[in-house]
């Protein structure tokens, strides 16, 4: 898939990887922060990102720890393919509570790419989680938004929002 993008703005899938890689170093550190899921559970969830995001079904992530029905913390990582202009960050800044009745929610943006992939079965045996349409709220109203991250390789990035109490 090398030379993904427009013309002017061009990535590969070693530029994928990289940002993907600093997406998972945070999602590690929040598995094992919270203690919401294991670390084994994340590497399924970060191996069907890394995934998506080459196959270009992806337009966010987004990921949220709950105690019993309560929002406690969200990160949303916005997938940019225009991306050469943000400043890169160090990955990290998620280290997230322990709480009771911990419960992660991970909810994907899907583009269209991943309805075609999926109708045509060309996802079938390649993902490591059974996703399914969420009609979930993913707006985080009950939290504040504080500060956030990117994570940029040539042109394609993430920008991570941080939401909190």
């Amino acid at each position: 898939m090398a030379g993904i993008g427009s013309a002017t703005e061009t990535y590969s899938t070693a530029d994928i990887d990289n940002v993907m890689r600093w997406v998972g170093v945070d999602f590690r550190m929040i598995a094992e922060s919270s203690g919401a899921i294991s670390l084994r559970e994340a590497a399924d969830y970060q191996a069907d990102i890394d995934f998506l995001a080459k196959a270009e079904c992806l337009t966010f992530v987004d990921v949220t720890l709950f105690s019993g029905a309560d929002e406690v913390r969200a990160v949303r990582y916005t997938v940019h393919t225009s991306a050469s202009g943000l400043a890169h960050s160090r990955p990290g800044g998620v280290l997230w509570p322990r709480v009771s009745y911990p419960r992660l929610r991970v909810v994907l943006g899907e583009t269209a790419r991943w309805n075609e992939l999926k109708a045509s079965g060309q996802l079938y045996g390649k993902l490591r989680i059974p996703w399914d349409t969420s009609y979930d709220d993913v707006s985080h109203q009950t939290l504040i938004q504080s500060g956030g991250r990117n994570y940029v390789s040539s042109a394609f990035g993430t920008v991570r929002q941080d939401y909190s109490k």
